[in-house]
């Protein structure tokens, strides 16, 4: 079902049997195949092409030239940059199938550089891969990771900004956020309702 406040450019490919959200804006020469479930408000932009078994959140961006395979799924708030490539057969031959996709997860709030490659992996809350990067290990919440293969930079807020933890285990952005790291991971301890993620 396509709700009558999204936007469909007239040159777009809206196959049967996709759901598309309230204020969803899909742009020109994009293809989306059946079944596909997009949440509200997003933007799919031109060029972009959306296999059936892709499932997207709310105020999800997919910008130019991104082709999701079965087996995406991002969760709200997600940013695709132009150019990201995604990958759903581990060990790919032509004409040999998987009996299931490999499985992307992209969660809350993360972000995909341009051009950077996601092989089947999760990208954690909020985590930020950066541009050309090659993914080909879990990404976790907060993390930066660059390069090819992809490797830990910095722990960074939803805001983007870096986060410093010294030797202590609290960082209070400058945002308003607290975190706590443990054990090799960061998570979000509060924030007032100005900074909620």
């Amino acid at each position: 079902m396509i709700s009558p406040q999204a936007f469909i450019h007239p040159n777009a490919l809206v196959d049967s049997g996709v759901t598309i959200g309230a204020g969803t804006r899909v742009w020109a020469f994009a293809h989306l195949v059946t079944g596909v479930v997009v949440g509200r408000d997003c933007n799919i932009c031109d060029h972009t092409f959306v296999e059936g078994d892709v499932r997207l959140g709310d105020r999800v961006t997919l910008k130019c030239g991104v082709f999701l395979w079965n087996g995406v799924t991002a969760e709200n708030d997600v940013f695709i940059g132009p150019g990201v490539s995604f990958s759903n057969e581990v060990w790919p031959r032509s004409k040999l199938y998987a009996a299931q996709p490999a499985r992307t997860r992209l969660q809350t709030g993360c972000s995909l550089g341009t051009g950077s490659t996601i092989m089947p992996v999760a990208v954690g809350e909020w985590a930020m891969v950066g541009a050309g990067s090659v993914v080909t290990r879990d990404v976790p919440d907060y993390a930066l990771v660059v390069g090819q293969p992809a490797k830990f930079r910095s722990w960074i807020c939803c805001c983007t900004r870096k986060m410093d933890f010294g030797e202590g285990r609290d960082f209070t952005c400058s945002c308003g956020r607290k975190f706590r790291k443990n054990r090799g991971k960061v998570a979000l301890v509060s924030c007032d309702s100005a900074t909620q993620p």
